[in-house]
């Protein structure tokens, strides 16, 4: 059987995950599997040696945590927020402020401060109202 050629770049996929998630589960197994010390584990890994040391700990009150998960692609919108984010944006169709917005939507029961009235027509491509001259 052929003897495989070590790639660099694999072995850095896993010295060096991108990954969040890939991340933790390297260092941990490096830690618990390999006998490295922490402070080494969390020199390479790029973690502060008390929040790797957090780390270890939660892994060991749940060692069955899942590790490789699908990602999920931002934030998925429940059916209110849904309705809610449409009515913000009818509602800046009509010309009407964050502040406004937000008064009307507090007086349908919702509670949206105008700073996330605003992200919320950002995110769907409104520009901000020029303000009145006096």
């Amino acid at each position: 059987m052929p003897k495989e050629k070590k790639d660099p770049d694999i072995r850095e996929a896993f010295l060096d995950p991108s990954n969040p998630t890939q991340r933790q589960y390297e260092a941990l197994r490096a830690f618990f599997v390999e006998g490295l010390p922490s402070a080494q584990v969390a020199r390479r890994f790029g973690y502060t040696p008390g929040s790797f040391r957090v780390l270890c700990h939660e892994f060991r009150k749940n060692p069955q945590r899942p590790f490789f998960l699908p990602v999920h692609k931002g934030p998925r919108l429940s059916a209110e927020r849904n309705a809610t984010r449409q009515k913000i944006i009818e509602l800046r169709r009509w010309n009407l402020s964050i502040f406004e917005i937000s008064r009307a939507l507090q007086q349908q029961g919702r509670r949206l401060s105008p700073a996330s009235v605003a992200l919320t027509l950002k995110r769907a491509g409104f520009a901000k109202l020029s303000r009145p001259r006096r």
